[in-house]
């Protein structure tokens, strides 16, 4: 190993954060922090990820696509930020690309994704 890739499992490992296992196409529910004025509180954007940039790193990040009230919102989360509470997996979709950009011009039926039915995760992956 590497000397840069030894510092980042030693800093990604000095976090304690539990990343699930998952990829562009499945459905996730993140729990963000949001402080309003002296107070702060966990709220929940659940979407499906459309992207993965920098793979499992310290520098990694996705990108959640979810539509509010008819309108698509997208944003993109820091994997080990500290402003994550929690990653929770919803369900798991069945794709065939990395990056699924082509749902941002789909609306309705079009913009399903199918849901795998047999799921088995990765021997190294953590569940």
């Amino acid at each position: 190993m590497d000397l840069i890739a030894q510092l980042e499992a030693e800093q990604i490992a000095s976090l304690g954060k539990d990343v699930p296992d998952f990829k562009a196409g499945d459905t996730i529910r993140v729990g963000y922090k949001v402080t309003e004025g002296t107070r702060t509180r966990v709220q929940n954007y659940e979407g499906v990820c459309i992207s993965r940039k920098n793979g499992h790193g310290i520098a990694g990040s996705f990108t959640v696509r979810k539509i509010s009230f008819g309108e698509g919102v997208e944003r993109v989360f820091p994997l080990f930020s500290t402003n994550i509470d929690s990653i929770t997996v919803v369900r798991r979709g069945r794709v065939r690309r990395a990056k699924l950009y082509y749902l941002r011009t789909r609306r309705g039926k079009s913009a399903r994704i199918a849901e795998v039915a047999n799921y088995k995760p990765k021997a190294g992956a953590q569940a």
